[in-house]
């Protein structure tokens, strides 16, 4: 097993790994839609709005794919969380784009609420 970093994404939040590499599989943990970090050491700040948080937390998953020497199109599963079910139709718009013609297996879950005041929350299972 192989823990995966990098600092192109989110750092870690807790005790936890951005994503293991496992049997031939990577596992990238929930990303928030935090924006890239202004410097180094300073915290970072949510994107603002569901869709913006959306690419953000994607922008997130690639990068931390790219670590694992994954991509996006490696994709096998994505697990969305979302605080209202309100929001569904705005996170599936910015997940259509990423994506593209690539349809992995999805489950959307509404939650009660994200970390932070997070609007959006993704992980994802990958060929890697």
């Amino acid at each position: 097993m192989e823990m995966i970093h990098t600092h192109k994404a989110t750092p870690p939040a807790g005790h936890y790994s951005q994503a293991v590499r496992a049997n031939g599989f990577v596992f990238v943990s929930g990303q928030l839609g935090f924006l890239p970090a202004a410097g180094p050491g300073e915290r970072p700040v949510l994107a603002s709005g569901a869709a913006a948080q959306a690419r953000e937390a994607l922008r997130s998953v690639q990068a931390v794919l790219e670590a694992a020497g994954s991509s996006l199109p490696a994709v096998a599963n994505v697990t969305v969380y979302i605080p209202d079910v309100g929001l569904w139709d705005e996170v599936n718009r910015v997940y259509e784009q990423c994506f593209g013609e690539h349809r992995p297996a999805r489950e959307i879950v509404p939650t009660r609420e994200l970390h932070y005041g997070a609007l959006v929350e993704i992980s994802v299972v990958a060929v890697g």
